[in-house]
């Protein structure tokens, strides 16, 4: 079968752009093709699919998305493709990828009224509707189980189009290395001393991710202590306002912001921390990412993957809704407990890494493309009895 995939921007660091390449391989060793449709592409071209860059132009970026909408299903419509797939919400989609949070709940209950008469905020509402709608055929794909019930609130999202797919974490790519190799790996790779302590925060959109929420907890700490403690965050985003913040705290000298890499997983075996105090997000892949690495975790309670933290007794969770005075103090708590010395440290890095153990079990990386094919399969019965 021949399946299209569509989404707004391809960047070789984010989770959902990870997901995507993965689904797709995993198509193509079935025998199946793939092409990809998106505005923009980062990075080397992935062999065996085709991909179809088509940049637009507008003011504002939800008019670039509206021109690329419209190009790519006249591109769909001229080529006899089996099932589409899209990984941001819109009208036309065979399936769709939940990666977000749901985005008229969130302009509900967290915006203001003239917020929701913005043309950005109808357009991403009406985009999310022709998804998620009881009318909508478009079935439903998604890691995390917390925004179903948002969705059903507000759509009627009927349960036989919703989908859970477990969560996926390579072992090849969170293979293990020393531990005592790994801290010297990370502390050479941002030059930081032998003893610095380390926390770590990953994720792109630095804003969303609560860097400034980090940068605070450092600028609070007792300054005994801040003195051999370091933030690296590492993702794609502007940091000039992040390091600005920094600069005007007095921790600039103390915080390292670094474009996306390939060696996350190598830098986060080598964190003493990794941190992650999103305002919202609907999973934070980056949450079990750390546990499988055997880091400790210091995570927002609005994160979908926090509650894998509080069951496995993987780090601390920064109870909703968020208070920065208390976030201090775990983020103090987490450096005093976990100083190289302390003779009765906790056990939050080893008991995520076994409760990641079983979840890499659930999920081989095939879960995705054996959905998709079964739907498009289901979809394309009567057509292929047909002919």
């Amino acid at each position: 079968m021949k399946f299209a995939f569509i989404l707004f921007k391809y960047f070789p660091f984010g989770g959902m752009q990870r997901d995507m390449l993965r689904t797709a391989y995993e198509l193509i060793k079935r025998g199946h093709t793939v092409e990809v449709f998106t505005l923009s592409w980062q990075g080397e071209a992935p062999k065996g699919m085709v991909i179809h860059v088509l940049p637009q132009k507008g003011w504002f970026n939800f008019q670039r998305y509206k021109k690329f909408i419209k190009e790519t299903f006249n591109c769909i419509q001229s080529n006899d493709f089996d099932y589409i797939f899209g990984y941001n919400r819109m009208a036309g989609l065979d399936a769709h990828f939940a990666a977000d949070p749901c985005f008229i709940e969130r302009a509900r209950t967290q915006r203001s009224f003239l917020y929701r008469l913005m043309p950005r905020t109808k357009w991403f509402a009406a985009c999310e509707k022709e998804v998620f709608s009881a009318d909508s055929a478009t079935h439903v794909l998604a890691v995390a189980l917390t925004e179903k019930p948002h969705f059903q609130k507000w759509y009627g999202l009927q349960d036989e189009r919703f989908h859970y797919i477990p969560p996926y974490l390579s072992p090849e790519r969170f293979a293990l290395g020393a531990k005592t190799q790994m801290r010297k790996y990370l502390r050479q790779a941002f030059d930081f001393g032998a003893t610095d302590f380390v926390y770590m925060l990953t994720g792109s959109g630095f804003s969303m991710k609560g860097l400034d929420r980090a940068i605070l907890a450092l600028a609070g700490l007792p300054e005994k202590l801040r003195a051999n403690t370091r933030l690296v965050a590492v993702g794609q985003d502007n940091p000039k306002q992040f390091a600005a913040m920094a600069q005007k705290l007095g921790v600039a000298d103390h915080l390292v912001i670094s474009k996306g890499r390939a060696d996350i997983p190598q830098l986060m075996q080598g964190a003493d921390v990794c941190v992650h105090p999103a305002y919202r997000e609907n999973t934070g892949l980056v949450i079990l990412e750390g546990m499988v690495c055997g880091a400790p975790m210091l995570v927002t309670e609005s994160c979908g993957y926090a509650n894998h933290v509080r069951d496995a007794d993987a780090g601390l969770v920064s109870a909703m809704p968020f208070d920065q005075v208390k976030f201090n103090a775990a983020f103090l708590k987490m450096r005093e407990a976990l100083a190289r010395g302390v003779k009765s440290k906790p056990k939050w890095g080893k008991n995520g890494l076994a409760y990641t153990k079983n979840i890499m079990q659930a999920n081989d990386g095939s879960e995705e493309a054996r959905i998709l094919i079964q739907l498009a399969e289901e979809k394309n019965n009567g057509r292929y009895l047909s002919q």
